[in-house]
């Protein structure tokens, strides 16, 4: 943890949104001046060879790296990009999407950085208290809360937004129960349509989340529903992530701000105070480069909604994805090698249990693959197209098909950057693959590359004991 506390100082085809699928694992294919993105890939390269000279990978073949030096950096660019574009005194909250990292350290760091936490869930919730993060600055999400949920989230003064009118009703027989301090909204789909990736597209016709505002007489039964509960004092639009282009987000803010407006005017008074705008930068997986910035986005939405920034209302933002990609690598060790069919084929440790979207839907999410030696060090050498393949057992494990990397050989590591949010922080448990370690590191010279443990390794013990090990007579 105290590398972590310390460490200071999508439009296109899917595979465009994602990243290129041709990427050949260059290290440096940022913008010529790009100061930030090659910082980032030295710290990587640094962090890749103490790795192996500190005994990271001595007795687990497969880790997990966190550059703190780089989660900083993307709070920083997130808060003032903000800063510049908003009013002063403008009252804004950057709520971290837990789901994106849900690790208690990361929380706490972002806490540490300014932000709050958007949680999803009652195990995100108790992330987000275990990280200390007081009450007033997170943000319960879901489109299926229980009344203990919103029982609780209540009782703890936590924003809520209501998914739907039936949650409404839910929280008209709970407040009248018992009070709350929480902060109450309302979620809204804008139905504006989907980007490039339809699972990840939250604001399409028929999206399971929010209130749609076009279909017929939703738009009037909505502002009914807020003036008839003066305690509803947000609006909250989420349009989606990965693949939607910036226009396309900026439009859904656009209809959120209109109808708050509306209810506004409706209700003779200022009753909606904040907009959660959600989050959804989308993220070059193409290469060091972090495109689109924060401040690109706040442009993007003063273009498209001026009033936006003026000190009307405060904001709530819900990134995840944006602040913690870039800055997340998978190391693994090549443990084989062989050919099949004439294609030369890596068997690694890192597979669909830290990397399940490639896995499942390549296309879509490619992800660059950087050789490294056996002693931490860049791989060079002539291009040879091969397979990277993972550890479990179904014929569709690969992490690459045909990528033009120097050939690897068994010992040499293969690094996954871009792997920071919904990869080996969303561990899929295929084969009873073990959740692998993440450490956290700071690689500031000319001190040497320091590593805190943010998530143990699981052990094969605790496989078991979750399989209902103390249980094995239960069903005879």
């Amino acid at each position: 943890m105290d590398a972590l506390r310390d460490a200071a100082g999508d439009e296109g085809g899917a595979g465009a949104a994602a990243g290129g699928a041709g990427d050949t694992g260059a290290r440096d294919t940022a913008r010529p001046g790009d100061t930030a993105a090659r910082d980032a890939a030295r710290r990587r390269d640094a962090a890749v060879r103490a790795a192996v000279e500190q005994g990271l990978l001595d007795s687990e073949p497969l880790v997990c790296l966190l550059d703190t030096a780089g989660i900083r950096a993307s709070a920083a660019a997130l808060t003032g990009a903000f800063a510049a574009a908003t009013a002063p005194g403008t009252p804004v909250l950057h709520a971290f999407a837990a789901k994106a990292s849900p690790l208690v350290p990361v929380l706490r760091l972002l806490a540490d950085c300014g932000l709050g936490c958007e949680v999803a869930s009652a195990g995100e919730l108790a992330l987000a208290r275990a990280a200390g993060i007081p009450a007033e600055r997170i943000v319960l999400d879901s489109p299926a809360k229980t009344t203990g949920e919103l029982r609780e989230a209540l009782a703890l003064g936590i924003t809520v937004n209501a998914d739907n009118h039936q949650e409404l009703e839910r929280l008209d027989a709970l407040i009248a129960a018992a009070p709350t301090r929480s902060p109450i909204g309302v979620r809204v789909n804008p139905q504006t349509g989907a980007g490039a990736i339809d699972a990840l597209s939250t604001a399409t016709a028929t999206s399971k989340f929010g209130i749609g505002l076009r279909d017929p007489g939703a738009r009037e039964r909505l502002v009914r529903a807020c003036l008839d509960r003066p305690w509803i004092t947000r609006l909250h639009a989420h349009s989606g992530s990965q693949g939607l282009p910036l226009p396309l987000i900026a439009r859904g803010v656009r209809e959120l701000h209109a109808l708050a407006e509306e209810i506004n005017a409706a209700a003779g008074r200022r009753q909606v105070d904040t907009l959660d705008i959600g989050g959804g930068l989308p993220v070059n997986f193409a290469s060091d480069e972090e495109t689109p910035t924060y401040a690109e986005y706040a442009d993007a939405l003063r273009e498209a909604v001026p009033a936006l920034f003026d000190g009307s209302y405060g904001l709530v933002t819900e990134f995840g994805r944006s602040l913690l990609a870039k800055h997340g690598t998978v190391l693994a060790r090549v443990e084989y090698t062989k050919a099949t069919g004439g294609r030369p084929i890596a068997l690694t440790h890192a597979g669909v249990q830290v990397a399940t979207r490639t896995v499942y839907a390549p296309a879509a999410w490619p992800l660059r693959i950087l050789p490294y030696d056996a002693k931490g060090l860049p791989k060079t050498g002539p291009p040879v197209a091969q397979d990277v393949a993972g550890p479990a057992c179904f014929a569709g494990d690969l992490l690459a098909t045909a990528r033009d990397l120097p050939e690897l050989a068994p010992g040499d590591l293969i690094a996954v950057p871009d792997t920071g949010a919904y990869f080996f922080t969303a561990h899929y448990g295929y084969n009873s693959l073990p959740r692998p370690p993440v450490h956290g590191f700071t690689a500031d010279p000319p001190g040497p590359v320091r590593f805190t443990p943010v998530r143990p390794a699981q052990t094969t013990t605790e496989i078991v004991a979750e399989s209902g090990g103390a249980l094995r007579d239960a069903l005879l």
